[in-house]
């Protein structure tokens, strides 16, 4: 049986990726902050990348994979993955990067697919771009970089920030210039399922298959949610439509793990 490990599997995506694959395969999870529940999990180990070195926890672990939903300080993230590449390189064992639609944040004019040349003016998406260079570096078979645009979900961070600030009688900040595309987490865990089930290689972009303007998207989102005219704060950074999205076309996935728009809001918002 494999043995998964998940870096910052007490956040939202990384939580999610356990509660899928822990029926499976052998995983186990790093948490930052002290927690009874994960405390008394004994698949669960409490990692502080900004004082620790990760290499102790993967000497003892010797995980087959190893998947990182790590948030916090850049610097840390860089230092705790790079020491991680030392480690795969010495194992068998393989890494798999959550990415952002981020690093392509400097092209503006069409969405980007797997192999596009990478440029951020952002510090997150340069962040990003540094790990996903040295992964780049290494044997296919030692990396996946996946990148994936804003994840929504029943309990996401981003469903509870739009009631919080709609019940509050505060304006919505959203972008009618920008297109994006999106996706649900749900289908963001299967998707990895099947990536290390198949020992799929290369980079994937989890986002869904169509794109659609992210005001256009909001307010869909809110409508479903039950709020039938929320108020909006219309934000124009472009004179013209700007892109940022991650589309798929390498490494399509099978179309049962392929999602829409629709879909992403259905799955966010059903009761």
């Amino acid at each position: 049986m494999k043995r998964i490990l998940i870096l910052g599997a007490s956040g939202f995506i990384g939580n999610a990726l356990y509660k899928e694959l822990c029926s499976y395969f052998d995983t186990h999870g790093t948490y930052h902050s002290e927690n009874d529940f994960f405390e008394n999990n004994h698949q669960f180990h409490q990692f502080d990348m900004e004082t620790e070195n990760i290499e102790i926890l993967l000497e003892n672990l010797r995980p087959n994979v190893i998947i990182s939903a790590l948030r916090g300080d850049f610097d840390s993230q860089v230092a705790t993955h790079f020491s991680i590449i030392n480690h795969i390189l010495k194992y068998n064992s393989k890494l798999i990067f959550i990415s952002s639609a981020n690093v392509f944040d400097a092209f503006t004019n069409y969405p980007s697919y797997e192999y596009d040349k990478t440029l951020s003016q952002s510090v997150y998406g340069r962040f990003k771009i540094k790990i996903e260079n040295a992964l780049l570096r290494l044997p296919n078979h030692k990396y996946n970089i996946v990148r994936l645009p804003m994840v929504f979900g029943k309990a996401s961070p981003r469903i509870k920030q739009i009631k919080t600030i709609i019940d509050l009688g505060e304006p919505l900040e959203v972008f009618p210039n920008v297109v994006i595309n999106a996706t649900e987490i749900l289908k963001v865990t299967q998707q990895f399922h099947y990536i290390i089930n198949r020992n799929r290689q290369g980079v994937f972009h989890l986002g869904s298959t169509d794109l659609i303007h992210q005001r256009d998207f909001i307010n869909d989102l809110c409508v479903e949610l039950g709020y039938e005219n929320p108020l909006f704060k219309n934000v124009y950074d472009s004179n013209y439509d700007r892109f940022l999205a991650v589309l798929p076309k390498d490494n399509k996935l099978p179309k049962n793990l392929q999602i829409t728009i629709s879909q992403v809001i259905e799955a966010s918002t059903r009761l």
